[in-house]
């Protein structure tokens, strides 16, 4: 049985996405995460928009990983989380992988 039948939360369903995408791939992990996209306990969740924004960047769609990169940012007031959102956004190319 999995943790999120036995104690389920947001955040507990936030790392199984985690998990899924690295487990399955990045659009396997996104399609688990966009699950959570209305999840009111997470509307202000910077680590929603920032696991988005990294399995977008794995799956080569730079420009919507940035833009959710920058909303992870805007969300969080931790000073190492901001370093490190930051450094993730100035890796993050401006254009898309092309198919």
């Amino acid at each position: 049985m999995s943790i999120d039948k036995i104690s389920p939360s947001p955040i507990v369903v936030l790392n199984r996405a985690v998990a899924v995408g690295m487990a399955q791939g990045p659009a396997a992990g996104l399609h688990a995460l966009d699950a959570l996209a209305a999840e009111p306990a997470l509307a202000n969740y910077h680590l929603l928009p920032s696991v988005r924004g990294d399995l977008l960047v794995k799956l080569g769609r730079f420009a919507e990983a940035r833009e959710e990169l920058q909303r992870a940012l805007a969300m969080t007031e931790n000073r190492r989380e901001q370093d490190l959102l930051t450094a993730k956004l100035n890796q993050t190319p401006l254009n898309d992988r092309s198919n």
